[in-house]
């Protein structure tokens, strides 16, 4: 157990103290737990990276504890009513179809790594982004006018993109395994 690892499995950890906090109305605590696991996130792949820390637990732990703390985040915002339902609905679908996709593959052994692409790193920047204006402005009892209508935009449309790429990469990747 290294030490980015660790770092990576107190961020899962994160993810209840982040939705009891809403549960109960603590915004700044939500807030303040979300900014640490996101920087929780830098810190351990520095490590990883310039120590040599790099496993293939942390490979697969790190993209999960960030996705379930996100998409946690995304369906607390809704039910409390701060993001459109319909946002978080789309998120979800996209991630659960990424996991099916890669699950689907392996089923018929035809393994798929579903490395990152560039709209879905842009598509996590602005759902972070996103998430965090719509916490902060909880926390701080502000509003930064229409950021949050403008990052919903862009989640949806970068969300809606992203979706298609993987599409193309998973067909294409079924399409060259069957040799066709």
């Amino acid at each position: 157990m290294t030490i980015p690892n660790i770092i990576t499995v107190l961020r899962f950890l994160m993810v209840p103290a982040v939705v009891y906090s809403l549960l109960v109305g603590a915004m700044m605590p939500a807030f303040v737990i979300f900014v640490i696991a996101g920087i929780s996130d830098g810190v351990d792949g520095f490590i990883a990276r310039h120590y040599n820390q790099q496993t293939e637990l942390g490979a697969y732990l790190d993209p999960i504890a960030d996705k379930l703390l996100l998409v946690t985040v995304f369906i607390m915002l809704a039910i409390l009513g701060h993001l459109p339902h319909w946002l978080v609905v789309l998120v979800v679908s996209r991630d659960i179809l990424i996991v099916i996709a890669v699950i689907l593959s392996s089923v018929m052994s035809q393994p798929l790594d579903m490395n990152p692409i560039l709209v879905s790193k842009a598509n996590t920047a602005f759902q972070i982004a996103l998430a965090a204006v719509v916490l902060a402005e909880l926390a701080f009892n502000v509003t930064f006018g229409d950021l949050r209508v403008i990052l919903i935009y862009f989640v949806t449309a970068l969300t809606i993109l992203s979706a298609a790429a993987y599409l193309k990469v998973w067909i294409d990747h079924m399409a060259g395994a069957n040799g066709h």
